[in-house]
């Protein structure tokens, strides 16, 4: 049992869930932890998801009587949400309850409890076998949640590490479930060619969810499929007095000083390879216009800074509107104008929105006359834009030209690689311009679910169309509306002659970054106005 001092107070935050099994098992998990903190206030407290939000779990908890509060991650590694979401709701609390003293804790990590609970998980699935085969001969497959936070998805290898040694076996393999790299499909597949008569699956996950059921149907494929290959899944780690044990540890670690963050190797704090550009950019929270969705209860709305109270960091941005993009008055009138301003009768109608912010950028009526649309072309990139694909931009003025509302409220990822250290090196090493360089940096980094947007560099087009003709790399949708004298006119007539992709062009001279930001808008605006995944 954790030795806790008696006047302090428990939040557990968790993420929340749009399964309730995951949200029930959560609040299972908080029980044991009430159950183990020997009569101390213990509350909890949801990201997103799901009631109460964190800060109503700290409101609680202050309510009772509590004046030191210990709020503490219910998550199993230090990535985006706990480095960032979860400490602006905590910040913010502090100044509204300036009295009060709330500490922030790390997340459980690789506790020493976490791990032992993860080789109770192994031998209760080796125990499941349909016969005895040593660890000698067995590979282990760690499947983390995947993050865009490098340090995060490392610690799954090193988790993987320290099982394979500790515990024999043969070989490990370790795959993500999402945003990370290998895939869940890849990994499983890649992990059978290794030969070993048994596949013993661990999820690095605490509770139950929609990927823990959609990695234990592909744990099952691949089972069906390899009948030669004993095919095991341990499970996630669910429910236990090991992972409660953990998370009063880092309660009692916030208030001696001990709260330790994965930061030596943090994206926020360390030029990383790769993600060099968010090094030192502010940490703000990304959930405050989704708190308490999908309980049937309206957002709770966004922490509120004392006035009073100096603010020594950032607040975080207002929450932006949920639901269809509503013009400013203004615009809206501009758009009146628009319509009425010449015959649309020809344009195919997917098309007219983009066409008429076109010209609502361009100040000019004839702009449509120029632009061409493979067909479909348009839906393709919105229905990219609800698979929540990366937007990649070629330079920074398109990328700073995409709307942040809606960016923010379709949970959407922007990428402009052009400055990058590597995108340099790149450059020089294969005689190819920064902006040529970015694309293809953008094609290794990404992969085919993006959406490209280009509308400075001509040769920025020029790579891109190399790329999908020789590499086959398949972007959902390629803007290329770049502006200029030189190899501008023919790289747009070779983009539009790219029959491989759905993509967006136009002829001439002209374009430029606020054309394709303002076509990327376009799309922005119609997949806000279509039912969200």
């Amino acid at each position: 049992m954790i030795s806790l001092p008696e006047d302090i107070a428990l939040v557990v935050a968790g993420h929340g869930s749009r399964d309730p099994e995951g949200v029930e098992q959560f609040e299972r998990f908080v029980d044991v932890v009430r159950m183990r903190a020997n009569g101390r206030i213990v509350e909890h407290g949801y990201l997103e998801f799901a009631r109460p939000t964190i800060d109503e779990g700290v409101r609680k908890a202050i309510a009772a009587g509590a004046n030191r509060v210990s709020v503490v991650p219910g998550v199993l590694l230090g990535a985006t949400h706990a480095k960032n979401d979860m400490p602006v709701e905590v910040q913010a609390l502090q100044r509204e309850f300036p009295d009060c003293d709330i500490r922030y804790g790390a997340p459980m990590h690789l506790h020493p409890s976490v791990l032992q609970l993860c080789r109770v998980r192994i031998v209760e699935a080796e125990s499941r076998g349909r016969e005895i085969i040593p660890r000698s001969d067995t590979c282990l497959v760690v499947v983390g949640r995947g993050t865009t936070d490098p340090d995060a998805n490392s610690d799954v290898t090193k988790l993987a590490r320290i099982l394979e040694e500790g515990m024999g076996f043969a070989a490990s393999f370790v795959c993500y479930s999402g945003t990370a790299k290998p895939s869940l499909t890849e990994g499983l597949e890649s992990a059978v060619r290794l030969g070993c008569r048994r596949l013993l699956v661990l999820p690095f996950f605490l509770f139950t969810g929609v990927l823990i059921k959609r990695i234990q149907a592909a744990v099952e494929a691949v089972a069906a499929s390899r009948p030669q290959v004993d095919v095991l899944f341990a499970g996630h780690l669910d429910v236990h007095p090991l992972t409660a044990d953990a998370l009063l540890d880092r309660a009692r670690e916030a208030f001696e000083g001990k709260a330790l963050m994965n930061c030596s190797l943090c994206k926020y704090r360390t030029a990383i390879i790769g993600y060099e550009s968010e090094a030192g950019s502010p940490q703000v929270g990304h959930h405050f216009h989704v708190r308490g969705i999908g309980t049937g209860a309206a957002a709770s709305p966004a922490p509120s800074p004392s006035s009073s109270v100096p603010v020594p960091e950032p607040s975080p941005p207002p929450a932006p509107a949920n639901g269809p993009y509503e013009m400013h008055p203004i615009e809206e009138k501009s758009f009146e104008i628009i319509a009425q301003g010449r015959d649309w009768s020809a344009f195919p109608a997917d098309q007219l929105d983009l066409l008429q912010r076109l010209v609502h950028t361009s100040g000019d009526f004839e702009a449509p006359d120029s632009v061409f649309s493979s067909a479909g072309a348009p839906n393709a990139g919105i229905q990219a834009i609800l698979d929540r694909c990366t937007i990649v931009t070629d330079v920074t003025m398109v990328q700073s030209g995409l709307r942040r509302s809606l960016i923010a409220q379709l949970g959407l990822r922007t990428a402009c690689l052009v400055h990058d250290e590597e995108t340099k090196i790149v450059a020089q090493a294969n005689g190819l311009t920064k902006s040529a360089a970015g694309i293809r940096r953008a094609w290794l980094k990404f992969g085919n679910d993006v959406l490209l947007a280009i509308g400075d560099a001509p040769t920025a087009v020029e790579e891109a169309v190399r790329l999908i003709q020789e590499q086959r790399w398949r972007p959902r949708l390629v803007i290329g509306l770049p502006v200029g004298f030189v190899g501008t006119q023919e790289c747009k007539e070779r983009l539009r002659r790219c029959l491989h992709v759905p993509r967006i062009t136009n002829k001439g001279t002209r374009g430029g970054s606020p054309w394709a930001a303002a076509a990327v808008n376009a799309l922005l605006i119609q997949a806000s106005r279509r039912p969200q995944k």
